[in-house]
């Protein structure tokens, strides 16, 4: 083997390794959310900022930290956000409240925002167009879809063996690996533009719009959805809102150039893209709950339990593009959404004394099936079609909508539990006993999927709507696939 084959292989292993930590982190935490709410005394509806924080961090300046990038050389970004993501990680595994917690998490979803766009950079730079970059893509999504899947397990072990706190720790000597291995094999890379002008304010005022949004939501079940704070959290949301659009019209080279915009399918893509992960948040964040504070499991067994889903994902990933090809990706995304409401709505009725194979398997399975036909499907919707000089853009797009969909729709179906739930214990026509506050969390957690069933419903209906449906060929799936690996 050539010293070039080498190094090209190894620069892969480095950079597929970095964006396995970077989704891992995402899921990786679920496991131990009991064990981090036990630790400091959190709510539930505080709670879901460990996991907020980071995803709307991460979304909200992805297209930053590829801008970025671009601009000052993909090596040094992605050292930097390795440097920064290693360090938020062991602070994070120090914290000493939840506070503490959930602003190191945004910091490490800042750091993974710089991370994994320049490392997509560096792979695309480093193999030919075709066969050679194409492997390099399925080795990267492979790991990327292994990462969330081995999560959920991971962090099951960890937090059982080792404590919560090493789910973080962990990251340190990985991210040191990483940097080091980075500055030896990756080639340094000088900017390509002929400006150095970065949409700053862009970025700042679309993260910052969002945050406010999400945490006017998780304050207004408490506070009231008339009450002053809430307004305010609201209406300073929509002012930096409509801030960032003014500024993206008259920025010279703004953070998302809207004449993307004009592609009516990612558009569709993006908008269905949000509703669908609002709703498939909430079986990873209220299972996890459930199977450890109702069921009892411990964190092995809770991670044990959802591997069932990645593989219910890849049996359908993999059947998909075929069916793409018969029939197009419309009627995909009008059906899998359905199916995947289908398995919330078997998760809204889990029971207090339930067990595995009666209120979650059957659910777990549809879910996954669900899952898999619907980002395969979705993927190809957002960027066949598109020019090549814009398909990067397209697939950011679609991978941001991911991450704020799943911020906002947790926000909201966290604020809908816990209303339900206290709802529950207010209204109770029997007087409280040793299982009263179980079955109040697992009405909220009915609540909760009632609601996330409907946001499936609500994906389907815009398929079905906004989706212009258009002959795929095998080159667009392929196309699209890659982009979706990416």
């Amino acid at each position: 083997m050539s010293e070039k084959i080498r190094n090209h292989w190894l620069i892969l292993i480095v950079l597929a390794l970095a964006q396995f930590m970077v989704v891992l982190d995402v899921s990786v935490v679920n496991v131990a959310l009991p064990a981090i709410q036990r630790a400091f005394h959190m709510t539930e509806s505080n709670l879901q900022w460990v996991v907020t924080a980071y995803t709307l961090a991460f979304g909200g300046f992805l297209l930053l930290g590829g801008r970025a990038a671009d601009l000052y050389g993909r090596r040094k970004l992605f050292m930097i956000g390795t440097a920064v993501f290693g360090l938020a990680s062991l602070l994070d595994g120090m914290s000493q409240s939840g506070t503490m917690l959930m602003a190191l998490r945004a910091a490490q979803g800042l750091a993974a925002a710089l991370m994994s766009p320049a490392a997509l950079s560096i792979v695309l730079v480093t193999y030919r167009e075709g066969h050679e970059r194409n492997t390099a893509l399925a080795v990267w999504g492979a790991v990327a879809s292994g990462g969330a899947a081995a999560g959920m397990l991971l962090g099951g072990v960890i937090t059982q063996y080792l404590g919560w706190r090493w789910i973080f720790f962990i990251n340190v000597p990985v991210a040191v690996l990483v940097s080091v291995a980075a500055w030896r094999l990756v080639p340094a890379h000088d900017s390509e533009e002929t400006h150095n002008e970065l949409d700053l304010p862009g970025a700042i005022s679309i993260t910052s719009a969002l945050m406010l949004l999400v945490y006017g939501l998780v304050e207004a079940p408490s506070h009231g959805w008339t009450a002053h704070s809430t307004l305010a959290y609201f209406t300073m949301s929509v002012a930096l809102f409509v801030y960032f659009v003014m500024n993206e019209q008259r920025a010279k080279h703004p953070l998302v150039p809207f004449r993307i915009f004009r592609i009516r399918n990612v558009t569709a893509a993006d908008l269905i893209q949000m509703p669908i992960i609002a709703g498939m948040y909430s079986t990873f964040f209220f299972t996890s709950l459930y199977t450890q504070t109702i069921l009892g499991y411990s964190p092995v067994r809770t991670g044990l339990s959802f591997l069932v889903i990645p593989v219910m994902i890849a049996i359908a990933a993999t059947n998909v593009p075929r069916l793409v090809k018969r029939v197009g990706f419309k009627p995909i995304l009008m059906a899998a959404p359905l199916i995947t409401a289908g398995s919330l709505f078997w998760l809204s009725h889990v029971r207090v004394q339930g067990t595995y194979l009666h209120d979650l398997l059957p659910g777990f399975i549809f879910m996954g099936l669900g899952m898999g036909a619907t980002f395969v499907a979705i993927t190809i919707a957002a960027t066949s079609g598109v020019e090549g000089r814009e398909s990067g853009l397209a697939s950011g797009l679609l991978n941001t909508a991911q991450q704020i969909g799943g911020a906002l729709g947790l926000a909201v179906l966290t604020g809908v539990a816990t209303s339900a739930a206290t709802r529950y214990v207010k209204h109770l026509k029997t007087a409280p006993n040793k299982l009263t506050p179980l079955a109040a969390q697992v009405h909220g957690f009915h609540i909760a999927f009632y609601v996330a069933t409907g946001f499936l419903i609500a994906a389907s209906f815009l398929a079905t709507v906004l989706l212009k449906q258009k002959k795929v060929s095998a080159k667009d799936v392929q196309e699209a696939m890659t982009a979706g690996a990416a």
